[in-house]
């Protein structure tokens, strides 16, 4: 597997995502969303973290991955873009 992969500096989204040579969309792999949004500020999040996704057949196939290779594909993207309390977009 070849896996690009890099987060912007100072925001919970991918610059660069790519499997097996082909653009990835990180909502494949993991639900992202601020899982504390009643103590953030207007327009931040309060802890914006990922739900890791199960993996579907088509998404293998999709990216010509097995099951190991999207856990640890899903476990970077979540650890990319898990950014916990932020007011980037404030």
């Amino acid at each position: 597997m070849v896996l690009k992969i890099e987060v912007y500096g100072a925001l919970c989204s991918l610059k660069v995502f790519e499997i097996n040579g082909i653009g990835a969309d990180e909502d494949d792999f993991v639900d992202k969303y601020d899982h504390d949004e009643e103590n953030a500020e207007d327009y931040a999040c309060g802890n914006m973290a990922c739900d890791i996704k199960k993996p579907t057949k088509d998404i293998l196939e999709k990216y010509k991955i097995t099951d190991v290779e999207f856990e640890e594909i899903a476990s970077k993207v979540s650890e990319l873009v898990s950014f916990g309390e932020c007011g980037w977009c404030v």
